[in-house]
């Protein structure tokens, strides 16, 4: 008979099935962490050579001053050390090593920072998270009634439509992100759960509200480790076990009331009426006008710490586990990696454009008022050209003018608005990244198919607009082609905003060479010089400029095939022009490259995007 375990897949009712269901104990033997730089040469030691174990069932508080190496030490267990960290050591989950994926399958990681796209719904938020942690064999409507169990454990349930982070009136407060971001990690029901200093930023109550979930949860069999930093002497005593680390060492592992006995035992004696958790930090903390001092009184306690009751205590622990580690064939790193199947990639291309969409859509710098601002710039452009348009000199004069503001007016909003907006997403990426959620393709790939819809409905609004109120050519046929030149140049540009974004780590940084490359796109789009009279050590610029090639294509339908036209100009040093022909070849187009055009910004939106790619897929693996 199969039933639904924990992770929300199939499993035998049988032994195995009760065992996945039981919490586990970590421990962790002649563990060190490094710091290295970027030629992976080890600059800092973080954690040095340090032991330990959490029981099951156990609420543990990781503590200690700024630089101490709380976040090194939780980050190292979790198995999610950033890139330039190395970790030696062993790491047991029931006395057995475990590898990085059964840590993502099996445990949750709460960050300090809260990370949301913030146009989604709290249910849809959970929904989301939920189809993309869990066994692709669970049925919506199983997963549909876990989250609603664990809103109403959290208390979000009367929260569950409301929008996360846009501003207006139905927003979460700090405490309700914190809560969120908690059921976040519960939702795939993990056996072990660290959390990276969960009360911080939260007041008094809202602090003991999130402890007293962690409590619950780790009364549950879980395993809960968290960094905290100055706790109230109420969230003190609420934690079951308490980690001090000093100078990369650990300081003391058990109960708060045997820490603060061991400190006594030490010459260092809490006063009356204080909070243990000041005490104990401000003990081992390192003072500034007496830095050796507290160093070596910090080394003093960790070394005493290291013969003591308490230590033993813990090395007992990690002894017997590994006795039954050795008697008992235990099955999490097989069978139940085994049992998981991860959801397909395409429900995770298609969770993931979804999510997009929702941000476009809801989302007003996004979208909306890009496409009002586009609305009020047609109709001032129309303003200024309407009725300017006739078969004379002057005319084309205005045709090409109006034609400048199609292609420049579809090229550098979108790109710049692309540049400004993929940094603002890049965190909430990598975290999702490196937590084995998707990859950088799924991701890449949709986001660009949801910026697609907005990329063709733009262009056509505009280009609707001025087109007929400016009068440019009165052929359905020579507006369409031009509607397809203009939604070229918008989807090129914005891959070309995609590719700067990802390349570099800033905006300002990416603005100092997008800003020059963009001059040089415009100086040699065709209206300001004559592309045969181009010195020939730029001469390679027209290949890459898809300006140019917008504007030969536009300039093509516009005057291949314009007979009659106007010359009568009273200063004969003026260009006089009969033919559309000759306006073409002013310009050093050709009538015969129309589809040319379109093909050369058909491979720029190509490359572009593969070099975009190309970076955000460095970036991902090295940051």
């Amino acid at each position: 008979m199969m039933v639904l375990t924990s992770r929300g897949f199939l499993a035998p009712r049988n032994e195995d099935a009760t065992q996945c269901e039981k919490g586990v104990t970590v421990s962790w033997r002649d563990l060190s962490v490094y710091a290295t730089t970027k030629d992976n040469r080890i600059c800092k030691q973080l954690i040095n050579n340090v032991r330990g174990a959490v029981k099951s069932g156990t609420l543990v508080a990781i503590m200690g001053g700024s630089g101490a190496g709380k976040s090194s030490l939780m980050t190292a267990l979790a198995y999610r050390s950033p890139p330039g960290v190395i970790v030696h050591g062993d790491i047991l989950v029931q006395g057995h090593p475990v590898s990085p994926s059964y840590m993502r399958l099996h445990t949750g990681f709460m960050h300090q920072e809260d990370l949301f796209v913030g146009s989604m719904t709290v249910m849809e938020h959970l929904m989301f998270m939920a189809r993309m942690k869990l066994d692709r064999r669970t049925e919506l409507r199983q997963i549909r009634i876990r989250i609603n169990r664990l809103l109403q454990e959290i208390g979000l349930a009367h929260r569950s439509g409301t929008q996360i982070g846009t501003s207006g009136e139905k927003v979460l407060s700090g405490g309700e992100k914190k809560r969120l971001a908690f059921a976040t990690e519960l939702i795939s029901d993990p056996k072990i759960l660290f959390l990276d200093e969960p009360t911080t930023g939260l007041d008094a109550h809202s602090a003991g509200v999130l402890i007293a979930h962690l409590k619950a949860v780790a009364s549950q069999g879980r395993t809960v480790l968290c960094t905290i930093h100055q706790p109230s002497s109420s969230i003190f005593n609420a934690f079951q076990q308490i980690i001090l680390i000093a100078e990369g060492r650990i300081a003391f592992i058990g109960t708060g009331v045997q820490a603060v006995q061991f400190f006594a035992s030490e010459g260092h004696h809490c006063p009356p009426a204080y909070n243990p958790a000041d005490f104990l930090i401000a003990t081992l903390a390192t003072a500034p006008r007496d830095e050796d001092a507290s160093r070596r009184n910090a080394q003093r306690i960790c070394d005493a710490f290291l013969v003591s009751d308490a230590s033993k205590e813990n090395d007992l622990i990690t002894q017997l586990e590994l006795h039954i580690s050795n008697s008992y064939n235990w099955t999490g790193e097989t069978e139940e990696t085994y049992k998981f199947k991860e959801p397909w990639w395409w429900t995770k291309l298609y969770l993931l454009i979804n999510r997009g969409t929702i941000q476009v859509i809801r989302d007003p710098n996004v979208q909306l008022l890009r496409i009002l601002l586009k609305l009020c710039l047609a109709i001032l452009v129309s303003l200024c050209f309407f009725g300017a348009i006739k078969l004379d000199q002057l005319g084309i004069q205005a045709v090409q003018g109006v034609l400048f503001i199609l292609v420049t007016e579809n090229t550098f909003l979108p790109m710049y608005a692309t540049l400004a907006t993929l940094p603002q997403e890049m965190p909430l990426f990598l975290r999702e990244h490196r937590a084995g959620l998707y990859t950088p393709h799924l991701y890449y790939l949709a986001r660009v198919i949801s910026l697609i819809p907005g990329l063709i409905i733009e262009p056509i609004i505009f280009v609707m607009i001025v087109y007929w109120v400016v009068g440019l050519r009165n052929s359905i046929e020579a507006f369409t082609l031009s509607v397809i030149v203009v939604i070229f140049t918008m989807n090129v540009s914005t891959a070309c905003g995609c590719f700067f974004a990802a390349a570099f780590d800033s905006v300002p940084l990416a603005m100092a060479y997008l800003v020059p490359f963009d001059y040089i796109l415009m100086v040699t789009m065709g209206p300001f010089i004559k592309l045969g009279t181009l010195p020939a050590y730029v001469q390679w610029v027209k290949y890459i400029s898809w300006l140019l090639h917008s504007t030969e294509a536009l300039t093509i339908v516009q005057w291949d095939g314009v007979h009659n036209i106007s010359c009568e100009v009273e200063d004969p040093e003026l260009p006089c022009m009969t033919d559309g022909s000759e306006v073409l070849d002013r310009y050093d187009f050709d009538a015969d490259n129309y589809w040319t055009d379109i093909s050369f910004m058909a491979v720029s939106y190509v490359v572009f995007h593969c070099m975009g790619y190309a970076c955000l897929w460095n970036r991902a693996r090295y940051k």
